[in-house]
C-alpha cells in the first residue's frame, strides 16, 4: 500500500528499494543544467537502444543522472517477453507517478516494447505517463519532449522498415568503459508463437557494416576492449550495397569486426538454430578474439512442442548443430534458453526437455515457465492448458538440472589457466578483479598492483560454484 501523501525523499527512497534485483541503467554524469535519468528491462537490445536515447538527448542538450532529484525527464525502457517484466514496469510507474505529484514539470516517459503494445492504455487510461515512444521512434524525442512539456498528447510507436541507428553514435552508459554493446540489426522475422517481438519491433533490417566495424574501432580506441554485436536474430544478418549489389553476411561481419584488433573481443548474441551456419563456426574457430561462446536458444527438447511454438527445426536439426559447434569449434560453451509448461506440454514431453539438457551440456540457461502474451499466434490459436503448479514444478526440475551440470561444467574447469579480460571489482570484495574468458565464464582473482579494468591476465582455476570460478592470476 502506497502513502497517500508520501514526501519526496520517501519516494526516492523506495525507488532504490524497489530497484532490488531489477536491470538498472546508470549513465555517467556529464556536465549541464538539464538531466534524465533511464531504467531498462529485458534483452541486451534495450540497454542498447537507452544508449541511442542517451545520445539523441544529449544532443538537446540533456545529460544522464542518477541523482533523481536532479532528473526533468524520467525514462522506462520496457520489455514485454514475459508478464512479470511489464509488472514490474507498473510498479516503477505507479511509484514515479506519485513522484510526480511532489514535482511538477517532472516529465515519464515509457519507451520499447511496452510503449507500442500499451501505448493507449498508458496514457489514456492509466495516464500514468507523458511519454510513449516505440524503439523506432527515439529520433522523434526532442520533438515528443517539448509536445509533452506543453500538455500535448506525445506519442509516437511507428515501426520502421529502414531504421537501424546507424549514423548514431550511442552515448556510452556502461560505467567500466570496458565492455560496450553494437547493434548490428533491428527487428525480427521469426514469428515464433510465443513471441511479441515481431509485432513490437518489426521486420528484420540489417545496418550497413562498414558503421559497424567504424563504431567498433572507435570504441577500441576510447579504451573498451570487448564488444557485442546485437540483434534479435544476428544469424540472419545480411546487408546489400545498394550501389554495387555487394553483400555482406553475419560470417563475414563477424570477421570484418575481428579484424578491428587482435585485442578486441567480440561476441555476440543472440542466435536462431535454423540460421547457425558452418560458416559462422569456421570464422569463429579462425580468430583468437571471437569469444568461444555461443547462446542457442532451445526452447523445447521436444519436436512436437517445437513445431507448435513455430521455432521452424526440431529437435534432430538443434542436436546436428550442436554437434557441429563441438566439431568445429571443441572450445566452446554453449548457453540456451527453456520455456517451460507450453502450450499442451505432456510430462513426457517436459522430460524431452531435461533429456536435452543433460545431452547437451549447457554452461548456463535462462528458464522461464510458459506466460501467454496477448497478439501472439499462441494466444490467438493454441490454449493455456497446463496448470500454473505444474508450471513452476517444471520449471523448478529445469533449474535444479541445469545448477547440476553448470556446477559440473565449471569443476572441469579447476586447474585449467584462462585469458580473462579484467571487467571491475568484484561484487564483494574491491580486493579481488572480476573478469570473463572466452567461454564467458565469470572469474575472480586477487588484485596485483599495476592492473586495471581493461588488462588482459591469465588465471588458473582454483575453486568452481555453478555460477563462477575462482582463480590466481598465473601471468599478466
Amino acid at each position: 500500500m502506497y502513502d497517500r501523501n508520501p514526501t519526496l525523499e520517501s519516494l526516492e527512497r523506495r525507488i532504490d528499494e524497489s530497484r532490488q534485483g531489477e536491470v538498472y541503467l546508470k549513465g555517467e554524469e556529464l556536465s549541464s543544467g538539464r538531466f534524465f535519468y533511464i531504467e531498462s528491462y529485458g534483452c541486451q537490445m534495450n540497454f542498447s537502444d537507452s544508449e541511442i536515447v542517451a545520445s539523441v538527448l544529449a544532443a538537446e542538450g540533456y545529460a544522464p543522472t542518477r541523482d533523481l532529484a536532479k532528473a526533468e525527464l524520467i525514462f522506462i525502457n520496457t520489455c514485454s517477453i514475459r508478464e512479470k517484466a511489464e509488472e514490474t514496469v507498473r510498479k516503477r510507474l505507479r511509484i514515479f507517478d506519485q513522484l510526480k505529484q511532489q514535482r511538477p514539470g517532472l516529465l515519464v516517459g515509457v519507451l520499447g516494447c511496452m510503449a507500442e503494445r500499451l501505448k493507449k492504455k498508458f496514457l489514456e487510461e492509466e495516464k500514468l505517463v507523458d511519454l510513449v515512444v516505440g524503439p523506432d521512434a527515439y529520433r522523434d524525442l526532442p520533438k515528443l519532449v517539448r509536445q509533452a512539456e506543453e500538455g500535448h498528447r506525445a506519442i509516437n510507436v511507428f515501426l520502421s522498415r529502414e531504421e537501424t541507428y546507424a549514423d548514431i553514435s550511442p552515448l556510452r552508459l556502461d560505467e567500466s568503459g570496458v565492455s560496450a554493446f553494437i547493434s548490428i540489426m533491428r527487428g525480427c522475422d521469426n514469428m515464433c508463437s510465443f513471441c511479441v517481438v515481431p509485432f513490437t519491433r518489426g521486420r528484420e533490417r540489417s545496418r550497413d557494416p562498414f558503421t559497424v566495424v567504424a563504431e567498433a574501432a572507435d570504441l577500441f580506441e576510447k579504451g573498451y576492449r570487448e564488444v557485442t554485436l546485437l540483434g534479435q536474430n544476428v544469424d540472419s544478418y545480411h546487408w546489400k550495397n545498394p550501389e554495387t549489389g555487394e553483400q555482406v553476411n553475419f560470417a563475414r561481419l563477424l570477421a570484418m569486426v575481428a579484424e578491428v584488433h587482435s585485442d578486441l573481443r567480440v561476441r555476440f548474441s543472440t542466435s536462431h538454430p535454423k540460421d547457425m551456419t558452418d560458416e559462422v563456426l569456421e570464422t569463429m574457430a579462425k580468430y583468437e578474439n571471437i569469444c568461444k561462446y555461443i547462446h542457442l536458444p532451445v526452447q523445447s527438447g521436444n519436436s512436437r512442442i517445437l513445431a507448435l511454438m513455430n521455432r521452424t527445426y526440431d529437435r534432430t536439426w538443434y542436436e546436428e548443430r550442436i554437434r557441429a559447434i563441438r566439431r568445429i569449434v571443441p572450445d566452446c560453451a554453449i548457453s540456451t534458453d527453456i520455456i517451460c509448461g507450453f502450450c499442451s506440454e505432456t510430462e513426457e514431453e517436459h522430460r524431452d526437455t531435461l533429456s536435452m539438457m543433460r545431452w547437451a551440456n549447457f554452461s548456463m540457461a535462462y528458464m522461464f515457465y510458459y506466460s501467454e502474451r496477448p497478439g501472439t499466434l499462441a494466444a490467438r490459436k493454441l490454449k493455456d492448458d497446463v496448470p500454473l503448479e505444474v508450471k513452476k514444478r517444471r520449471l523448478q526440475e529445469v533449474i535444479a538440472l541445469q545448477n547440476e551440470i553448470s556446477l559440473a561444467h565449471n569443476q572441469a574447469d579447476v586447474g585449467k589457466t584462462f585469458k580473462v579480460l579484467i571487467e571491475g571489482d568484484s561484487k564483494r570484495s574491491t580486493d579481488d578483479f572480476k573478469g570473463r574468458n572466452s567461454q564467458n565464464k565469470m572469474i575472480v582473482f586477487p588484485k596485483k598492483p599495476g592492473l586495471k579494468p581493461g588488462d588482459y591476465v591469465f588465471v588458473q582455476i582454483e575453486e568452481a560454484t555453478s555460477a563462477t570460478l575462482r582463480g590466481f592470476i598465473a601471468s599478466p
